[in-house]
């Protein structure tokens, strides 16, 4: 079983939190909130987001790069895999 599938209610638990940042931002912007206020709300979500990648990619390491009973093969894929992903985020 997949470590998405077996963490799937603490990370849907954060991509719920993290809706609901992204739509107080929203709010925030619709009611003219002052700009320090969205941006401690746009700063929230950015941590929100940064968190569930952190937790997501710890799982990908674990799972597929990192255990014993990872063919080699696989586990390079799952390697190439990570830095292609974190190439296309520090951009």
């Amino acid at each position: 079983m997949s470590h998405t599938l077996r963490s799937k209610r603490k990370l849907l638990h954060r991509v719920r939190r993290l809706a609901g940042q992204v739509r107080a931002v929203e709010r925030a912007l619709e009611e003219g909130e002052e700009c320090g206020r969205v941006l401690q709300t746009l700063s929230a979500c950015r941590g929100a987001l940064t968190a569930l990648l952190a937790e997501v990619v710890e799982g990908h390491v674990r799972e597929h790069v990192a255990a014993r009973d990872v063919k080699p093969r696989r586990r390079a894929e799952a390697a190439e895999e990570l830095v292609e992903i974190v190439r296309a985020y520090l951009k």
